[in-house]
């Protein structure tokens, strides 16, 4: 009897290794890492598509409001041997979720990834804009966002509205 808990933790130490081995090993192939950066937002993955700082933009001078255009920004890699395409998004939280321009134009047949490429939808490029909000989106809140690929296919996951980075002067008291 005496060797069953020398057995248990011979066990517990073997599994605990192999968990160490896989972590240490990456067992998920995610070989891309971007710079160092504090950034808001939602990581995800469809397929090849790899999705990072998924975020609806920093509300201004207080929380979006119902029937607002709110813009959400989102970083888009490809590690895919062939070219993929944003087709569209969506979300119950608003109306419509439409891509654009940098000029807020809506952009009809979505948008290129191409293979080994990092396409960044942000402010003053191409990007998300949910349309007609339904209710109100406060700095911290979360909603469901769903994006469809071409050929990576559908996903959905949460992303928070971007928390607003107030003044920071000093305090005339401090």
């Amino acid at each position: 009897m005496a060797a069953l808990p020398v057995l248990r933790r011979r066990k517990a130490l073997a599994g605990s290794a192999a968990v160490i081995a896989l972590a240490a090993s990456g067992c998920g192939d995610d070989t891309f890492s971007l710079p160092v950066w504090h950034a808001p937002g939602q990581n995800a993955r469809v397929g090849d598509i790899m999705i990072r700082y998924a975020h609806v933009a920093e509300p201004q001078g207080g929380p979006w409001q119902p029937g607002d255009d709110v813009p959400a920004y989102v970083w888009l890699y490809n590690k895919g041997d062939n070219d993929d395409r944003l087709v569209s998004a969506s979300t119950p939280n608003a109306a419509a979720v439409d891509l654009v321009d940098a000029d807020g134009k809506k952009i009809a047949d979505g948008v290129s990834l191409p293979e080994n490429k990092l396409v960044e939808l942000e402010r003053g490029k191409t990007h998300l804009v949910l349309r007609d909000v339904r209710e109100t989106i406060r700095g911290g809140d979360f909603m469901k966002l769903a994006m469809k690929f071409e050929d990576a296919g559908p996903v959905t996951f949460n992303i928070q509205a971007q928390v607003p980075v107030y003044d920071k002067s000093p305090s005339p008291t401090g």
